[in-house]
């Protein structure tokens, strides 16, 4: 391999060519993956130009991901292991994605819900101001945001994954009601996940299900504990919305998206 520094940038467009046809894009960073030893230039058998991953490239690939994996936190390594369980499963994953959730005011200290709790009218002639809404907002951020991979809007089961990976970090967010609340209006189940002897399922409120891991993250087996209280669910608008601008994880795989769909929607 040549003396070529390669950046995060070259190691994306070396991703994308093993995940796809190879088709040359004919810019600098192809240039200097070729010089560096990582892809070679090939046929196909229309005599169409492709790009193909060398030994070398898919080596350098290789320790790449293991050196980012490695920079990761217990919590994430936990969190992305499960996210392969899941589009195991046949679901997409997104993480972290911030969603806008309706839960109970008293649940909440929301600083614009409790202003228009406390309004009061400046002068004794100005009427009285509308009684607020039965309702707060808040802004939820789960560990894991899923979807079944269907095109039936009443198949979607939308499903929430919290990841814990210590007992102070999970005894922390069950003194948060409102969290969990959001979590709730979100989806049709939710779950909290988290190394086995950590905590015991009756810890847990009662409508979230239990998953734990069993061993190391990298090859421990997950058991669920615990099922979650299912609720029918319809996606909101919004969060249709934050769908649509977010990313879900990359199939770790190379079949495509689609796959699993067939004529008749399932």
């Amino acid at each position: 391999m040549s003396s070529i520094a390669l950046t995060r940038q070259h190691r994306t467009r070396l991703m994308n060519l093993w995940r796809s046809a190879g088709w040359p894009c004919k810019d600098g960073l192809e240039i200097d993956l070729l010089a560096a030893g990582l892809v070679k230039q090939q046929a196909d058998e229309r005599g169409r130009e492709q790009l193909r991953l060398t030994e070398a490239g898919i080596t350098w690939l290789a320790e790449a991901r293991q050196q980012g994996l490695r920079s990761l936190s217990r919590h994430d390594r936990l969190a992305l292991r499960f996210a392969e369980q899941l589009m195991t499963g046949g679901r997409i994953v997104w993480r972290e994605l911030a969603l806008r959730a309706m839960v109970d005011p008293s649940a909440t200290t929301d600083a614009t819900v409790l202003q228009a709790q406390e309004r009061a009218p400046l002068w004794p002639e100005e009427p009285a101001p509308e009684a607020p809404a039965p309702h707060g907002w808040r802004m939820s951020r789960p560990d894991l945001f899923s979807i079944r991979n269907t095109s039936v809007q009443a198949y979607l089961q939308p499903q929430v994954v919290e990841v814990k990976a210590s007992r102070a970090d999970l005894l922390s967010d069950l003194r948060h009601a409102a969290k969990r609340q959001a979590y709730e209006w979100l989806c049709c189940e939710s779950f909290y996940l988290f190394p086995a002897g950590i905590a015991e399922p009756e810890e847990i409120p009662e409508p979230f299900g239990v998953w734990v891991l069993h061993g190391d993250i990298e090859t421990g087996r997950f058991e669920q504990l615990r099922p979650a209280h299912h609720q029918p669910r319809t996606l909101p608008f919004a969060v249709w919305m934050a769908l649509a601008k977010a990313t879900p994880l990359p199939r770790f795989d190379d079949e495509s998206p689609q796959a699993p769909l067939n004529e008749a929607g399932v």
